[in-house]
């Protein structure tokens, strides 16, 4: 299989100058120490961003240094954030408030604590509430049966794709743990998969079924080595161009097969998670294991789906509510 050229992408994320500030060296510090102290690269990712953007927004007060940022400043930075409006007119989510804000509080906390400042200005925010909302949309079986049978599985691609798609709804893993899954994460013998270092750098094993296992496999014995290229590694799923599967490519798998099957639903592989642990939950499964499968720490997480798990309210309610119980259709209708 020949490889395809790699087209160079020419969108960037535009870092905020923050450069000639004071702060910059500090921040330079607080990400070395976060790196050392075994956080993510995406969690040091997601501080750089929080944290260029709050001192882009002092520099713009004539505020260059830590130690000039009083508590009526992160005040002011924090309504700042609640009053801010996307280009589409929307507000900030208080998810989105938060993981801005998260950043700052732990910036300050270790300048106090490393004596570059005397005190913590923002020892006192309060965080929003994360808000606990309902999935908007929870795929059917059927709506997943189709998305699933739209790759071409006369290509190599369609087979790759195909995989994917079975792997995510078996197991209900995010796209970050996917990408991340090697050759020898999958255990065919034992029907299991390994996440090593999931979110919150959490290992785990999980089962996963049959059909999922043998596209896996189809994938793997017959598809994958066409794929290689050096920069492969042991990387179990491939772009187009030999090197690991990103997590965009993986969200593209998943939505251009959702177009195709014409499921015209917001979002794409998280889809799939929420399909699999509401799923789960209808055929009966205990919610302590759908948290073990989905990796959550906090049980409240997992209970979400029992929220929008409406088969079970809806054969509670057709056997259990007087108006159902006893009256046929006939008797209403005539």
């Amino acid at each position: 299989m020949a490889l395809r050229k790699k087209k160079h992408n020419t969108k960037f994320n535009r870092k905020l100058p923050i450069e000639h500030t004071r702060f910059y060296p500090y921040m330079q510090k607080y990400l070395e120490w976060s790196a050392i102290t075994g956080c993510s690269q995406d969690t040091i990712k997601r501080r750089d961003s929080a944290l260029r953007r709050f001192i882009n927004w002092c520099d713009e007060r004539d505020i260059k240094h830590p130690g000039r940022v009083t508590k009526p400043i992160i005040d002011r930075y924090q309504r700042h954030l609640y009053y801010y409006r996307k280009k589409d007119g929307s507000p900030l989510g208080f998810s989105s408030q938060n993981v801005m804000l998260t950043p700052i509080k732990g910036f300050f906390k270790w300048l106090t604590k490393q004596n570059y400042i005397e005190y913590n200005p923002a020892s006192e925010i309060e965080l929003p509430k994360k808000e606990r909302r309902l999935p908007r949309t929870i795929l059917t079986t059927e709506e997943i049966e189709s998305i699933m049978s739209q790759p071409d599985i006369e290509t190599p691609e369609g087979i790759r794709d195909r995989a994917i798609l079975e792997t995510f709804y078996a197991t209900g893993i995010r796209r970050k743990e996917l990408t991340n899954l090697a050759i020898y994460d999958v255990d065919y013998k034992r029907q299991i998969v390994f996440i090593r270092e999931g979110k919150g750098k959490q290992d785990r094993v999980i089962p996963i079924g049959e059909r999922a296992l043998t596209w896996i496999a189809k994938y793997q014995n017959d598809i994958r080595y066409q794929m290689e290229s050096p920069l492969s590694g042991d990387a179990l799923f491939l772009s187009d161009y030999g090197e690991p599967l990103n997590i965009n490519h993986a969200s593209k798998v998943v939505k251009d097969s959702m177009n195709k099957a014409d499921v015209n639903y917001k979002g794409s592989c998280h889809l799939f998670r929420h399909a699999f642990a509401t799923h789960m939950l209808e055929n009966g499964a205990d919610t302590r294991f759908i948290q073990a499968m989905l990796g959550h720490r906090d049980l409240n997480s997992t209970q979400i789906y029992t929220r929008v798990s409406v088969e079970k309210l809806r054969q509670i309610y057709q056997a259990t509510h007087p108006a159902n119980m006893g009256r046929k259709l006939e008797e209403i209708t005539n």
